[in-house]
Formats: structure tokens, C-alpha cells, sequence
């Protein structure tokens, strides 16, 4: 059971996250076709952001609530009829309500706030391992949807592109309705675990009890502006890599092989956090981060194409590392009953930043007309977002 649940885990983040970046080769075609500023589209991508992490204390309630019989199948419904309806839109504030408001409440219901319940609940000696493969499933969306995504753009065009994701994503609906989620809610039963494993002695965390905490907002930092960094670049990076000289697939395609290395990144990132600690684990993820985008800049001034072989190496590897590591510390700082809401919110933390991000990124393009300040500024929040893995004890703790 504790494989199902993991791969259940990884296949619904791949499925969710993987639909929510298309919208990254969406992005020209639709510019191309309505005549839209590239700051008036990446909105879209900003609201569904904002929402998927506004969303994630509600995700959060309602597996307390409810449990993943109702979560997970009601995103998957979200997430087919965002799609399906996005084929059929005509106005941005269409695309907004569809791809950002929809999608990106299906996206939080399909993600890691109920994967990390699941997760501690039957993987409690090797938890941030398992947090690691689960994560893998963001990447490995980004790698297989994100280019398939593309191709089909460049076959059929965008709407039918946004129809068929719809119509498959929908199909999937009768296997879901037949996972056996009232034992996957259950957790691993209790003789099967340590008995000095922390995580017995649970006790409740209401939200604001863990808000009154040091420890809830410097993870919430670490979340925000990791996110700040990342979507500050990505939201705009097959744009520029297009601007650089390489067709949309090419772009497309290396988009999703830091997406393939990130998968990788994410489980060694999950195994690293166990067994060298989370300082070490973080900070080499950082600086991985921090030289990728070092390279994006040398591009905008040498623009070789073989510089977009390391950036793609060091960005891909790093990419959603952090991940792993602050869900597997919130779920051994705050353990117990209430769990599932104290981590929507300090996910929505991220969310909240990405969203910035991206909003950010279209922004300063449009105010200097290139790519620099936008790296410029993800740098700088790299540091920022690695500064309580060093300033903050139970952040720098081996385990």
C-alpha cells in the first residue's frame, strides 16, 4: 500500500504541475493571436499562482475534513474543465478565471499539500526520501507534458491543444473513483513503525499556534523566495531562449530537460536532506541555482549556444530541491492533527512568491525591454532564501 500511495503521490504532481507550466508555450501563441502585452499574458500565469497557493490552507482544510477521496478526485475535475474550457476563450479575463483561478485551485488539490499529509503518515523513518520522489513528479510533468504540449501547439494550434488536454485529463476520472482511499488515508499501520519514531507522539498544531513560531516563518522564507527567484525567470525563459536564436521545440525542449534533471535532483535532494542534513542539502541546491542563472547572464552578453548546456545542468538540478527539504522539516516540527492546514499555508507562502515572480518578470521586460534585471533579481533572492538554513537552528538541523 505504501507504493501505491507514493505513486499516486508522484503521478497526480506530474499530471497537475505538468498542465499548470504548458501555459509557459502558451504564452507567444496566445500574445501572437490577441495582440496582448507579454506583462497583460503572463498575468494569467500569475493569478494561477496566486491561486494555487491561496488555495493550499483551503486544500489543507479540507483533507482534515474530508480526506483525499474528496480532494483528489474534485482537482482532477477542476483541472479537465479548466482545460477544456481555456479551447473556447476569447477575452484575457477568460483565460484568467479558466487557467488562473481554475486550474490553479485543481493544481493545489492535485499537489504536495496532500501528498505530504499522505507522506507522513505512512513514510515516517525515510520521510524526506519519499518527499523527494514525490516532488520528482513536478519535473518529470515539466519534462514529458510541457514539450508534448508544444508539438501539439505547432501541429493542431492552441485551442485544439487546450481541448484534448481537457478531454484526457477528464478520462482519467473512473480510475481515481476506484483508488482505495479509505486505506490510503489510514496511514501505515502501527505495528509496522519504530517505536521510537517521533512522529507517534503527535499533538495538535492549530494554525495559529504554529504562526506564533520563528521556525513557520523562516520556512515560509525559504518557500517565498525560492519561489521569488525561480519564477522571476521562468515564467519568461523559453521566450528568451527563442530571443537567443533557438526555435520555440528547442527552447521547449530544454525547458523540459532541466525539468528531466530536476527529477533527479529532487529524490538525491530527498535522500541528501536524510542522510547529510538539511544545511548541507540546501545550500549546495543554492549555489547550484545561483550559478545557473549566473550563466543566463552571460548569455544576454555572449549569446553561445553551448552556455545554454550548463545553465540547463546546474538550474535543472536544483530545481524544486528545496521542496523536499521544508516539507519533510514541517511535517516533524509540526506534527499531529492539523497538519494538512498548517502546511497549505506555509506552500502557499510559495505560491504567493512565484506568483510575484512571474508578475515581476514580465514587468521589468516590458520597463528595460530584455532579460538582465530579471536574473539580476532572482540572484539576489537566492540569498535571501538560503539565509535560514544558516541563521535559523531547527532549519540547520542533519535531521
Amino acid at each position: 500500500m505504501a507504493a501505491l500511495v507514493l505513486f499516486l503521490c508522484f503521478a497526480c504532481n506530474m499530471l497537475g504541475r505538468g498542465v499548470g507550466d504548458t501555459f509557459i508555450v502558451f504564452l507567444l501563441p496566445l500574445s501572437d493571436a490577441f495582440g496582448w502585452k507579454r506583462a497583460e499574458v503572463s498575468s494569467v500565469y500569475s493569478i494561477y499562482l496566486v491561486v494555487t497557493g491561496l488555495s493550499a490552507p483551503l486544500t489543507g482544510m479540507l483533507l482534515d475534513r474530508w480526506g483525499p477521496r474528496v480532494v483528489y478526485p474534485a482537482g482532477l475535475v477542476l483541472l479537465g474543465a479548466g482545460c477544456l474550457l481555456a479551447g473556447h476563450l476569447t477575452r484575457l479575463w477568460q483565460f484568467q478565471a479558466c487557467i488562473g483561478i481554475v486550474n490553479g485551485m485543481a493544481v493545489s488539490m492535485l499537489g504536495m499539500v496532500p501528498a505530504s499529509m499522505l507522506i507522513s503518515r505512512w513514510f515516517r523513518d525515510r520521510m524526506s526520501t519519499a518527499m523527494g520522489i514525490a516532488y520528482a513528479g513536478f519535473g518529470t510533468g515539466t519534462l514529458v507534458i510541457v514539450p508534448l504540449a508544444q508539438y501539439l501547439i505547432e501541429a493542431h494550434g492552441w485551442r485544439e491543444t487546450y481541448r484534448l488536454m481537457g478531454f484526457v485529463i477528464l478520462a482519467l476520472l473512473p480510475l481515481f473513483l476506484l483508488i482505495p482511499w479509505r486505506a490510503i488515508a489510514g496511514g501505515a499501520p502501527r505495528a509496522s513503525r519504530k517505536d521510537s519514531d517521533p512522529l507517534d507522539e503527535t499533538r495538535a498544531w492549530p494554525l495559529k499556534s504554529a504562526m506564533s513560531t520563528r521556525a513557520y516563518w523562516q520556512l515560509a522564507q525559504v518557500f517565498s523566495f525560492t519561489a521569488l527567484a525561480m519564477y522571476a525567470m521562468l515564467a519568461q525563459i523559453v521566450a528568451y531562449l527563442v530571443h537567443l536564436g533557438l526555435s520555440p521545440l528547442e527552447a521547449a525542449t530544454a525547458f523540459g530537460t532541466a525539468g528531466l534533471l530536476s527529477v533527479l535532483g529532487m529524490m538525491a535532494s530527498g535522500w541528501s536532506s536524510d542522510r547529510f542534513g538539511a544545511r548541507a542539502t540546501a545550500t549546495a541546491s543554492f549555489v547550484s541555482t545561483f550559478l545557473g542563472i549566473g550563466f543566463l547572464v552571460l548569455l544576454s552578453y555572449h549569446p553561445a549556444r553551448w552556455l545554454v548546456i550548463p545553465f540547463v545542468l546546474l538550474f535543472g538540478i536544483s530545481q524544486g530541491a528545496r521542496g523536499p527539504i521544508v516539507a519533510s522539516l514541517t511535517a516533524r516540527l509540526f506534527r499531529g492533527p492539523g497538519f494538512a492546514t498548517i502546511n497549505g499555508t506555509i506552500f502557499a507562502s510559495m505560491s504567493i512568491g512565484a506568483a510575484l515572480g512571474s508578475w515581476m518578470s514580465g514587468v521589468l521586460f516590458d520597463m528595460t525591454g530584455g532579460y538582465r534585471a530579471s536574473f539580476a533579481f532572482s540572484m539576489a533572492c537566492v540569498l535571501v532564501a538560503a539565509a535560514p538554513f544558516w541563521t535559523a537552528r531547527p532549519l540547520g538541523a542533519r535531521r
